[in-house]
């Protein structure tokens, strides 16, 4: 299970959670709107290699295996 960055678009305040996979909808802490994932840091393949042509967004990705 991930920890991943969240920012809510409502207040702004920023947060880690730690999340079940990266579609889960996360909600603030503060003011219990729903949160907007932050993509910061670096992005590993699956198989712990940095990816140099991600975006983040897996769900529209073929996936990062054999990729490197």
């Amino acid at each position: 299970m991930p920890v991943l960055q969240y920012r809510c678009a409502f207040c702004g305040f920023e947060f880690d959670e730690l999340v079940k996979d990266h579609t889960q909808k996360v909600y603030c802490p503060e003011c219990k709107k729903e949160a907007e994932r932050l993509w910061s840091g670096k992005v590993y393949s699956a198989l712990g290699k940095p990816c140099k042509s991600c975006g983040g967004n897996c769900s529209n990705c073929k996936g990062c295996r054999g990729r490197g």
